[in-house]
């Protein structure tokens, strides 16, 4: 255990010097592994050459890379602007609308990006100045922002819940239904704590404009591709007419047509697009890299056996287990951001829940474990002191501090806990349509 304090204290540190995070994890792991293996630096050296071309040669992970591209091609397609018009058009009209819209949009983005910070980069744009064209609190509207952006990893297709999947060797399909109701009771809590927040506070959200009908059914014809495109590839995977991976390459070449069509693609806009998908993949795939030699050093090292003796050890039961592992969560997710997190603790935790006697279908508990993991991130990243969507939002809004944001964060973070609680004590909210659908 003491070795793995110093790792995480190294860890601190060197990223903190400025290191991207996959360098960061990777010595890491490579230094304390050679510092614990008695062949030292040349079994190191060994095991992180195994570690990198088992992860770039699994096949598996193809899928990532073309669900990234799909994201990356709607986004540049311009159907953020369309989604979030359409929604202003129904619910702007609301106490709180624009928030709401807000909400609504990043929940649409999340269904085709897949990524919380895209989702929030994105939506920072073309909500926040509307919110201010109608007098909305800055600290209310860039909290809904942040906090709307973190849906992105949760409704399907999640890059998160893929990566997991591929860890845990949980099937994505089913990964990926139990991610949609989750995804919808996400908004719904956000949409209940918007409201909560304008009785309180009522000159933070005034009304909008009501839109006549006419106009709002016209506002959907922007969005019919999107939400065609993410019918074909949900219904594709979950009736099994392709797998995930045929999946991805659908859905990348689906985004290519929509940007097309909606003419805002041109060659040197294809090749932006795929240096962008690619640099992003890269990324994903070095913190990878360095998680996973990291866990080798983890695990040489004994940490595991050790996590699970000392829980063991407290007498808490399968319940209060859980808990612990959730609190190591929100501890973890205020200094690594959400990927990492992922690849660090899924071979350590899964193990260990997978042995629980929780009152869960055996077949199901790691597809329920895989959502509630992928909440606990989503609240990673709206968490002091790195909160990694506040950070995105301040950066492009530079006259709205983060304290601000954090001030406008409160009221989706309570809503945050409600529904890990939900997810986690009634596990039927998460695995029901699962279940379902065999």
């Amino acid at each position: 255990m003491i070795e793995l304090l110093i790792a995480i204290l190294a860890l601190l540190i060197i990223a903190g010097i400025g290191f991207p995070l996959g360098v960061s994890l990777l010595f890491v792991g490579y230094v304390g592994f050679a510092l614990v293996h008695p062949r030292g630096f040349d079994a190191a050296g060994t095991v992180a050459g195994q570690q990198i071309l088992e992860l770039a040669a699994n096949h598996q992970f193809a899928v990532l890379p073309l669900f990234i591209l799909m994201g990356v091609l709607v986004t540049r397609s311009g159907i953020s602007d369309s989604m979030y018009d359409c929604a202003a058009k129904w619910l702007g009209h609301l106490r709180g609308g624009l928030a709401l819209s807000t909400v609504a949009a990043c929940g649409g983005m999340a269904a085709i990006s897949g990524s919380s910070l895209a989702t929030a980069a994105t939506m920072t744009k073309v909500a926040i100045p509307a919110m201010r064209k109608y007098k909305y609190d800055d600290a209310f509207s860039a909290g809904t922002v942040a906090a709307g952006g973190t849906i992105g990893i949760l409704i399907p297709p999640s890059g998160a819940l893929i990566i997991y999947g591929l860890l845990a060797e949980v099937d994505i399909a089913r990964l990926f239904i139990a991610g949609l109701i989750p995804g919808l009771i996400s908004i719904l809590l956000y949409f209940v704590a918007i409201q909560v927040v304008c009785i309180i506070k009522p000159d933070w959200g005034p009304r909008g404009e009501n839109q006549p009908l006419r106009e709002k059914i016209f506002a959907l014809k922007d969005i019919w591709s999107v939400l065609t495109l993410f019918g074909v590839i949900m219904g594709g995977i979950f009736f099994g007419v392709f797998t995930a991976s045929e999946g991805g390459g659908v859905g990348a070449g689906g985004a290519l047509l929509i940007a097309v069509m909606r003419r805002k693609m041109s060659w040197s806009t294809l090749f932006e697009s795929l240096l962008e998908a690619g640099k992003l993949t890269a990324t994903v795939f070095a913190v990878g890299f360095g998680a996973l030699m990291l866990n080798q050093f983890v695990n040489m090292a004994g940490a595991p056996q050790e996590i699970l003796a000392f829980i063991t050890q407290l007498g808490i039961g399968p319940w209060g287990t859980v808990m612990v592992i959730l609190g190591c969560y929100v501890v973890l997710g205020m200094i690594v951001d959400g990927p990492a997190m992922i690849f660090l603790t899924v071979p350590i935790f899964v193990p260990l829940i997978a042995d629980l006697p929780l009152p869960i279908d055996p077949e199901l508990k790691l597809v329920w474990w895989g959502i509630i993991v992928v909440v606990a991130v989503e609240i990673s990243l709206i968490t002091p002191p790195i909160g990694m969507n506040v950070f995105v939002i301040a950066s492009m809004v530079p006259d709205v501090s983060l304290m601000q944001i954090y001030r406008g964060i409160i009221a989706f973070f309570i809503a945050d806990l409600a529904r890990l609680a939900l997810f986690v004590f009634a596990p039927g909210s998460v695995l029901w349509l699962v279940s379902y659908l065999g």
